[in-house]
């Protein structure tokens, strides 16, 4: 079978099991974006998350994550809902967020197709990889001319937004590449105009230790008395909700597997017992109950002052 042939049927059946898109790119080291990655950590903007500075080499060559490597199959996976805080509630849970752990629906989307490709190549040895290694998955989503990334670090994607999941597939067969798409952000900045904490520190640039998502899920610590949440306990949508491209051309995606688990949950007087029964196998599950409360008492704080 030609890469052509290969190439349009691995596309159709990733289309079929779910993704919203899929793009190829070719192998190669991230020279470029290693400079950057180097500077983000120099300037600190990991925070408390020191992963990001563990496999750097591995980061910006996939052939050190898998021998051989030929192509990058990337995909998205759409989430976009019209979320619990469009109700006007109280606490803010980001939309990803608000179902089952994006990590093993993906996985095994992933996985299925690399069965798929298995079954119609026999030869061709392939790893999915979704979070769950040192792979810079929007790059190569962008490499794949999914989209381009946005000033506020996300993957836009033309006439769909930024409201998806990326998962990748790096494989040792050759395949056809697409090419990447320009840059459509223009002189927009309401993503920047909008960030509470001024997390965007510049267009493209975001420091962690300041992004509520980052605050609500990562970080460990006790917060400071001044901190503003701005009503988020889990993660944080503003930079998205206010893109241009979200607004005009998101769609409430159809995926059954994204079924929200946080509706009619008294928040102020959760407890241990409830949190783990109701967010057993969700996102939320991996802050833990201990600094979701800490999210809830900080955003009851601020309110009181």
């Amino acid at each position: 079978m030609d890469s052509s042939a290969l190439t349009s049927l691995i596309k159709q059946k990733a289309l079929e099991i779910g993704f919203s898109d899929c793009g190829i790119s070719s192998v190669e080291t991230l020279d470029f974006e290693s400079v950057k990655l180097n500077n983000w950590l120099q300037n600190g903007f990991q925070g408390e998350m020191h992963y990001m500075e563990n496999h750097f080499e591995k980061r910006i060559n996939p052939n050190l994550l898998f021998e051989n490597a030929k192509s990058v199959i990337s995909v998205l996976f759409n989430y976009y809902k019209q979320d619990l805080n469009d109700n006007n509630e109280k606490y803010k849970i980001a939309k990803y967020a608000q179902g089952n752990d994006y990590h093993y629906i993906i996985k095994s989307k992933l996985n299925e197709l690399i069965n798929f490709i298995q079954t119609i190549y026999p030869i061709a040895t392939a790893r999915s990889f979704c979070d769950s290694a040192p792979v810079m998955d929007k790059v190569w989503a962008q490499k794949s001319g999914l989209g381009w990334l946005g000033k506020n670090t996300c993957l836009i994607a033309p006439k769909a937004g930024s409201f998806f999941f990326i998962g990748e597939i790096i494989t040792d067969i050759e395949l056809n590449y697409d090419k990447a798409i320009n840059n459509r952000c223009g002189n927009c900045t309401k993503c920047i105009d909008a960030c509470p904490t001024i997390a965007l520190v510049a267009p493209y640039q975001l420091d962690s230790r300041k992004c509520i998502s980052y605050l609500t899920i990562e970080y460990k610590n006790e917060f400071d008395e001044k901190i503003d949440l701005n009503g988020h306990i889990f993660g944080c949508d503003i930079c998205q909700d206010v893109c241009p491209w979200n607004i005009k051309y998101a769609k409430v995606h159809n995926n059954k597997e994204l079924i929200s688990s946080s509706k009619d949950v008294d928040w102020d007087n959760i407890n241990k017992t409830d949190f783990k029964k109701t967010f057993k196998g969700t996102a939320l599950e991996r802050t833990g109950y201990e600094r979701l409360k800490r999210n809830i008492d900080a955003n009851y704080n601020s309110t009181k002052q």
